[in-house]
């Protein structure tokens, strides 16, 4: 600093001292326990790494870390905890389809969910699975679009990834079934294996060991790749329709006004976490792609797929409230 014009040592100085309050912010951060509030039932994947990184978080943050289930009305009541929260320490999980889908869904919250949330990092991408019951015709995805109205599809509730990415493939094919809502993706896999409904978008690390075991039948993948635990199953794309892509991705979410020095060591704590070898494969095991991405990338793939899924639901006159 010494060897710099008179100006740049000013502005230098002012730098450092801006800094060094903030840079206080992050280390002294957290200063009692961190709720991670997961917006769909246990055994979901949010929930899932919510649970297997609880550990390392607790060792590096010198706090416990609690995990709390708080399901309902497609994430928006865990949301509106943690987007009205202003404690510091309350974190929202789930997917990332809360800032991406239900802000054209649900128009009367009485708070913005993107004004009042913002993305710390996505935890994992995941893909949806095109499962049908075995004992139907639907043995393709061409077989599928020759389906009347009549016929039904489930999924894990109104406005979720299993929702959406039905509405996006009908939208495509201009086909339209009768829609069977769960509260969650187990119970409308069991509806599945059961007869109750024909077929259903479920997540794949929830159908994956009914399809192995010869109860669901597996038709297409949602994601831009195939899976690689079904490496047989076509994705919709390679099904004949380019460009098809619904992607998701399980999000650590923050109140608004967390500050950014927080954000980014929080970012780079859960990265930490989610690099071991244990928790990678066993997230492998459930097809979960680990992304830990930083806050701003994982903001601007947000808008990106706001504004993918705002045409949906806009083609589809998709409102839940």
């Amino acid at each position: 600093m010494k060897n710099l014009p008179s100006p740049f040592r000013w502005l230098s100085l002012i730098a450092m001292l801006w800094a060094m309050p903030h840079l206080a912010i992050a280390q002294n951060w957290p200063t009692k326990p961190v709720r991670l509030v997961a917006s769909f039932p246990p055994g979901t994947p949010g929930d899932v790494i919510a649970r297997l990184i609880q550990p390392a978080l607790q060792t590096v943050w010198s706090q416990p870390v609690i995990v709390e289930n708080k399901p309902g009305a497609g994430g928006n009541l865990a949301a509106g905890e943690v987007a009205q929260s202003k404690d510091e320490h309350t974190l929202l999980v789930g997917p990332d389809t809360v800032l991406t889908i239900n802000p054209h869904l649900y128009k009367r919250l009485g708070f913005d969910l993107r004004t009042s949330l913002k993305p710390v990092t996505y935890f994992a991408s995941f893909n949806q699975v095109l499962v049908c019951n075995p004992a139907t015709e639907i043995v393709s995805l061409q077989k599928f679009s020759q389906l009347p109205a009549s016929r039904t599809y489930a999924s894990g509730g109104a406005g979720t990834p299993s929702h959406m990415t039905m509405e996006m493939l009908q939208s495509t094919l201009g086909t339209k079934l009768t829609h069977v809502p769960y509260r969650g993706p187990g119970p409308a896999a069991l509806d599945i294996m059961g007869g109750n409904v024909d077929c259903g978008f479920i997540v794949a690390s929830v159908v994956l060991p009914h399809i192995q075991s010869g109860r669901l039948r597996a038709i297409a993948v949602s994601g831009k790749e195939r899976s690689a635990l079904l490496p047989a199953v076509p994705t919709v794309a390679e099904s004949g329709h380019p460009g098809f892509d619904a992607t998701f991705f399980e999000t650590l979410m923050a109140p608004a006004g967390l500050p950014a020095p927080v954000v980014e060591r929080i970012q780079r704590d859960v990265r930490t976490a989610l690099q071991t070898t244990a928790i990678r494969s066993r997230l492998a095991e459930m097809d979960l792609r680990v992304e830990a991405n930083s806050s701003q990338d994982a903001l601007s793939r947000s808008r990106e797929d706001f504004a993918k899924w705002g045409t949906i639901a806009q083609k589809t006159k998709l409102q839940l409230d």
